[in-house]
């Protein structure tokens, strides 16, 4: 395993950091940076200009309209997004929904919509989480009852990420009620604008207004709008998940926060050394997450899809975002501005979405040590 860039790589790196330098609009540099709330036009407008570039789509393949690049350049092109404060790329429809299209969906579907979450023209979003399922997501009771062309779904989901900005929602639904909870379920994709279809927002604890519930009423839904077979859904699920949750570890993003932490602390606890050790501590975290993150990095460039051990990602990753957040907290005493106070209590989610920590330590054991 040869974790060092070669000098194509680091020419390549070097490209795409000059290209965000360059392009990435100031004031959305600036709201990144300052850790402010971005609007949908900020983020529309930055996936557009990497769309013009031809690298809105990193992970896909040429034939549907991505670059084409091996996963060492993935990675290299997520360190240097960070690293420049570029916005996150809203991952539903690029990164969760485009790779079960290309994986289990047919042509037709491919044509349909991969096209027009390239060009941002459609926004989508999760459908997963119930009021009464989260972490056990296989017990969901959202219906979809098929008659004749069409499914008619009625439930409710919850935690829904953006569902106010969302033309599109996939979403798991139960399809065979008299199956085994993980039999039953099969992934349909909704047109948001249908009637019997309602968002209301969830307003969280640090002011955001960037989470859902989504109700659904008598919506109808054409067949044509089912991905793969009816009740095979679950196994469409845990694939998109395993991609969801190596994406979690952040590990530049947190790189970035870390730099930031030490100038907050020299200004508010200078000379603080057992403050300083503390940092110190979660530089080391951070820095052995990165070097697994590598590995998972090399295996994939040796052909490996993202198993289970993308459960270690993300549960490192979320406890390492945390801790920065805390520690940001701390440095600025119980008086803290608005930006410490609202990420730290915005990353409390983090341990819970795409999977409760817990969870993916019940898939380590189960699946990793064979417990």
């Amino acid at each position: 395993m040869d974790l060092a860039f070669t000098p194509a790589e680091r020419a390549f790196r070097a490209e795409v950091r000059a290209f965000i330098a360059e392009r990435l609009p100031a004031d959305i540099r600036e709201r990144v940076r300052a850790g402010a709330a971005l609007a949908k036009d900020d983020y529309v407008r930055w996936q557009r200009i990497l769309y013009e570039r031809g690298w809105i789509a990193p992970n896909w393949p040429r034939e549907y309209g991505g670059p084409g690049w091996s996963a060492v350049q993935r990675y290299i092109f997520q360190e240097e997004l960070a690293y420049g404060w570029a916005p996150r790329t809203i991952p539903f429809g690029l990164n969760m929904l485009a790779p079960i299209l290309m994986e289990f969906g047919n042509e037709e579907q491919r044509r349909r919509f991969l096209p027009r979450i390239l060009r941002s023209e459609d926004w989508w979003c999760q459908g997963y989480s119930e009021p009464g399922s989260g972490s056990d997501l296989a017990s969901l009771q959202t219906r979809a009852e098929r008659r004749g062309d069409r499914y008619v779904v009625n439930g409710t989901k919850t935690w829904i990420t953006f569902a106010q900005y969302a033309d599109w929602i996939f979403a798991l639904v139960r399809t065979d009620p008299r199956a085994k909870k993980h039999e039953g379920i099969s992934f349909l994709l909704i047109d948001m604008h249908s009637p019997g279809v309602t968002v209301r927002p969830i307003v969280t604890i640090d002011g955001g207004d960037e989470i859902n519930e989504v109700h659904f009423e008598d919506v109808t839904v054409r067949l044509e709008n089912l991905v793969g077979e009816e009740n095979a859904g679950w196994r469409y699920a845990v694939f998109l998940l395993e991609h969801e949750r190596t994406g979690t570890a952040g590990v530049a993003r947190c790189r970035q926060q870390l730099a930031l932490l030490r100038e907050l602390a020299a200004a508010s606890r200078p000379g603080d050394r057992r403050f300083e050790e503390r940092i110190a501590s979660v530089e080391i975290e951070l820095e052995a997450l990165a070097y697994t993150e590598l590995r998972t990095l090399a295996a994939e460039s040796a052909g490996s899809r993202p198993g289970p051990e993308s459960s270690i990602l993300k549960i490192k990753g979320t406890e390492i975002q945390q801790m920065l957040t805390e520690l940001a907290l701390d440095a600025v005493g119980p008086y803290a501005p608005a930006p410490q106070a609202a990420a730290y209590f915005n990353y409390r989610k983090a341990s819970i979405y795409a999977g409760s920590n817990e969870i993916q330590k019940n898939i380590i054991a189960k699946r990793i040590l064979g417990l």
